[in-house]
């Protein structure tokens, strides 16, 4: 892979990973009064809102129905799936916990790069993988009194999910763009997300106060639109496998904002974890990947340059 390509796939993937790292504390902050399909749900709504409206300004072409099945899959997985689990699991979990378990992600992405997308890390690459994974899995464990809650296995159903739509959206946008295929799987998704996150938020939003109600609106404009457009571009350009170890780093980023916002402590454990990690991750962005050439789902010509 050209290292330019490489380079500028981290960058995006750091972009998107810096955007992301709100989302769990913000998932805290809004659940408390819009509930788990409000939150869940709710931030599909509005990205799904603000994606229709860019599929009408740009002028983005339809999916073909090739396309439109690899949609729903990602669909499934990143605008209904995880933000549905996350926002049941943040019912009890702090937020800080919440992201230490997400940081299992990057290992599942990898691993559907593996099997689904014909990429295929090197043995080095997996032990970095594996050992950042080792780490944070680990300080949860520790976190949780030596043990996993409910809401943890709640939240890894969600991690599964949403490793699986990465893997399908870093490799549909290779052909048709990050844009094209945020937007269309939103939409795609607005038939599941619309009328019950639409009754969630007018059941309860005029009892929110304004934290609750930016929190909301960050996870539909920011979480759930702008990280994804980013982070489909990192995935596409570094490769799926190799970008999605950036998110070892998001425990660390969202830990300190955590507490910031949230008045959540750190720990010199956390500090010491978090450097832990920072180096497998490095690490593995040295290590070599593999690419299988593999038929991908094919747009027009014109829809590869939207």
């Amino acid at each position: 892979m050209n290292p330019n390509r490489e380079q500028l796939g981290l960058l995006y993937g750091i972009l998107g990973m810096v955007c992301f790292s709100l989302t769990l504390p913000a998932t805290r902050v809004a659940v408390e009064y819009f509930g788990t399909v409000g939150v869940g749900l709710g931030r599909g709504l509005l990205a799904g809102l603000l994606a229709v409206l860019l599929v009408t300004i740009f002028r983005l072409p339809r999916p073909n129905h090739a396309e439109l099945k690899e949609l729903v899959l990602l669909a499934a997985g990143a605008v209904v799936g995880f933000p549905y689990l996350s926002s049941w699991s943040m019912d009890t979990l702090p937020a800080s916990h919440g992201a230490i378990i997400l940081a299992l992600l990057p290992l599942v992405t990898a691993g559907f790069a593996r099997w689904r997308e014909g990429e295929h890390p090197s043995r080095l690459f997996w032990l970095f993988s594996v050992c950042g994974s080792l780490i944070v899995t680990a300080y949860a464990l520790i976190q949780g009194a030596g043990r996993l809650q409910s809401a943890d296995l709640i939240l890894f159903a969600g991690v599964v999910l949403a490793a699986y739509g990465y893997a399908v959206g870093g490799r549909l946008t290779r052909t048709r763009g990050a844009i094209w295929v945020v937007c269309w799987a939103l939409i795609v998704s607005l038939p599941i997300t619309a009328f019950p996150g639409a009754v969630a938020i007018w059941q309860h939003g005029a009892d929110a106060p304004q934290n609750a109600w930016i929190a909301l609106l960050y996870l539909g404009t920011g979480s759930q639109l702008l990280a994804w457009i980013f982070w489909c571009l990192g995935l596409s350009l570094g490769g799926i496998a190799k970008v999605s170890q950036i998110q070892l780093v998001q425990p660390f980023v969202t830990i300190m904002l955590s507490a910031a916002l949230l008045d959540e402590p750190i720990t010199m454990l956390t500090i010491g974890a978090a450097l832990l990690v920072i180096v497998t991750v490095a690490g593995g962005q040295k290590s070599s990947v593999r690419m299988e050439n593999k038929p991908m789902v094919m747009g027009s010509e014109d829809a590869r340059q939207a």
